[in-house]
C-alpha cells in the first residue's frame, strides 16, 4: 500500500525518472512502429534489436569500459548493418523477406551472446552488467537516459511531422510515389532509421528480446480501433505511452524477493506484458474489428439472412397461388433447403414478432411491411440469377443456389445497376415490374398460405 502510495504522488525520484523514461519510449516506439505494420516491416524491428547486442559487445572490447554512449552506437552501428544485410539477402538472392530477417536476427543474436560470454569470462566482464541489456533494467535508469529518450522522442515526432504525407504514400502505394518521383528507397530508409533510432534507445529499458514488442503492438492495437493513419498514429504512442507507464507502475507495486521497484518484478517484461494485454482488448473489444463485434456482426447477418430466406418462401408461394399452381389452401410455401422443419417454424414467429408476417386461424399472411421487404429480397435474387444466367452463361436451374448466396448482401446500388444494365440490353422480363419472373420453377411445400393482410391491433 505504500508503494502504491508513493507511485501516485511520485514522490520517489528514481520512480519519476522511470515513468518518463517509459513513457517517452513508448510513445515513440508506438508511433514508428506503427508505420512499421502498415509497411509490413514489424520483424525488422525484431531484427534490428537483436542485431545490436554483438554492437554493444563490439562497443564494449573498443572502449574496455560501460561506456552508456559508445555502447548504445554500437548498437546503432550493428542495427544498421543488421538491416542492410537483410536488403541485400532480398535483392540478390531469391531469399524471401521472412527468410532473410530469421537469418539475420539469429546469425547476429548468436554472434552477440558468444561475444557476451567472452566478457563475462574477463576479470572485470561480472562487473560490465551487459547481460542487462538482453532483457533490460529499466529501473536502473538516470536522467541522462530520459534525457536521451525525451531527445530520440521529440526527435522521432518531429520527423515524422515533417515527413506524414511522404512515409503515409510510401506505406499505402510505393509505385504511385515512385511515379510522382519521390526518393521512395531514401524514405524507406529514413523509416527504417526511425526503427533503428527507437529500438537503441529502448534497450536499456526492455532489452534486445522485448524491444519488439513496444515496436509491433501498439501498432498492431490501434489498427483494430480506426482506419484513418493520422488517428491510428495518435491512438498507437497512448498505446505506447500506456504500457511503458502500467509495466513500470505494476514494477513498482508488486512485492518482489526484497520489494521496492529495483528489486520487484522486471520491468521490461512488465511492459511487454501490458502491451500483450492491450491487444487482446484491442482484438476483442474494437467496435468495428473486434472479434466481439464481428461475432454480433455475423449473428445479425445469419439472422437477416434466415428471415429473408422465409420472406423470398412466403412471396413465392404467394406468385404461385396467383398463377393459380397449387391453391393457397393446400400449397404453400416450403421450408428453404438451409432450414429444418423446426428451424423453418422458428423463424416464421420470429417473422410475426417483427411485424412482417401474422397468423390466424392456422394460415401465415403478409403484412404491408413484410410484403414489401420480401419484394426487395426476390427482386435482388431474381436480377442476380438473370445476370448469371445472361452474363455468366449458367443453366438457369442451376443459378438458384449461387443468388441465394450472393441476395443477402447486394447492396442497393449495385441492385439498381444491374437492374438497368439488365433493361438496357432487353434482358429484364416485365421490364418496368418491381419483381421479376422467376426464370426457373419455383418449388412449393405444403404451409398453409394465404396472402396478405394487415396486422390487426
Amino acid at each position: 500500500m505504500n508503494d502504491l502510495l508513493r507511485l501516485l504522488t511520485l514522490q520517489d525520484a528514481n520512480t519519476r525518472v522511470v515513468l518518463l523514461g517509459t513513457a517517452l519510449l513508448g510513445l515513440a516506439a508506438g508511433v514508428v512502429g506503427a508505420f512499421a505494420v502498415l509497411r509490413r516491416r514489424a520483424l525488422v524491428g525484431d531484427a534490428l534489436a537483436h542485431a545490436s547486442l554483438p554492437g554493444i559487445c563490439a562497443a564494449y572490447f573498443v572502449v574496455g569500459d560501460k561506456n552508456f554512449a559508445a555502447l548504445l552506437v554500437g548498437a546503432l552501428v550493428f542495427g544498421v548493418l543488421g538491416v542492410l544485410c537483410i536488403g541485400l539477402i532480398r535483392a540478390h538472392t531469391r531469399i524471401k523477406e521472412d527468410s532473410a530477417i530469421g537469418l539475420v536476427l539469429s546469425t547476429f543474436f548468436g554472434l552477440g551472446i558468444v561475444w557476451l560470454r567472452q566478457i563475462q569470462n574477463q576479470p572485470s566482464g561480472d562487473r560490465a552488467g551487459l547481460e542487462g541489456f538482453i532483457y533490460g533494467k529499466a529501473a536502473s535508469m538516470v536522467r541522462q537516459d530520459v534525457v536521451l529518450i525525451g531527445a530520440v522522442a521529440a526527435g522521432v515526432l518531429l520527423v515524422v511531422t515533417l515527413l506524414y504525407k511522404e512515409f503515409k504514400q510510401v506505406c499505402f502505394d510505393r509505385s504511385f510515389a515512385a511515379s510522382q518521383g519521390w526518393p521512395v528507397l531514401l524514405l524507406d530508409f529514413g523509416l527504417m532509421a526511425l526503427i533503428c533510432v527507437c529500438t537503441v534507445a529502448g534497450l536499456p529499458a526492455v532489452g534486445v528480446v522485448l524491444m519488439a514488442a513496444l515496436l509491433i503492438i501498439p501498432g498492431v492495437c490501434a489498427r483494430f480501433w480506426t482506419d484513418r493513419l493520422s488517428l491510428m498514429l495518435v491512438i498507437a504512442g497512448a498505446i505506447g505511452m500506456f504500457t511503458g507507464v502500467i509495466g513500470t507502475a505494476l514494477s513498482a507495486t508488486i512485492p518482489g524477493p526484497s520489494g521496492g521497484l529495483s528489486r520487484g518484478l522486471p520491468t521490461g517484461p512488465l511492459i511487454a506484458l501490458t502491451a500483450a494485454a492491450c491487444f487482446i482488448v484491442s482484438m476483442l473489444a474494437a467496435p468495428r474489428r473486434g472479434l466481439i463485434a464481428d461475432l454480433v456482426r455475423r449473428r445479425r447477418l445469419k439472422g437477416r439472412v434466415r428471415t429473408q430466406n422465409v420472406l423470398r418462401a412466403l412471396f413465392e408461394a404467394e406468385e404461385r397461388e396467383h398463377a393459380g399452381v397449387g391453391a393457397a389452401q393446400s400449397a404453400g410455401p416450403a421450408a428453404p433447403r438451409s432450414m429444418t422443419g423446426s428451424q423453418w417454424s422458428r423463424e416464421l414467429s420470429r417473422a410475426a414478432s417483427a411485424g412482417l408476417a401474422i397468423r390466424e386461424n392456422g394460415r401465415w399472411y403478409f403484412t404491408s411491411a413484410g410484403r414489401e421487404a420480401a419484394a426487395r429480397v426476390v427482386r435482388a435474387h431474381r436480377l442476380w440469377e438473370l445476370f448469371l444466367i445472361q452474363e455468366a452463361d449458367i443453366a438457369s436451374d442451376h443459378v438458384d443456389r449461387d443468388a441465394d448466396e450472393i441476395e443477402h448482401v447486394l447492396p442497393r446500388d449495385v441492385i439498381e445497376r444491374l437492374e438497368e444494365q439488365l433493361r438496357a440490353q432487353g434482358r429484364l422480363p416485365g421490364a418496368y415490374a418491381l419483381v421479376p419472373s422467376s426464370p426457373h420453377e419455383v418449388s412449393i411445400g405444403a404451409a398453409p398460405w394465404g396472402g396478405t393482410k394487415e396486422r390487426r391491433a
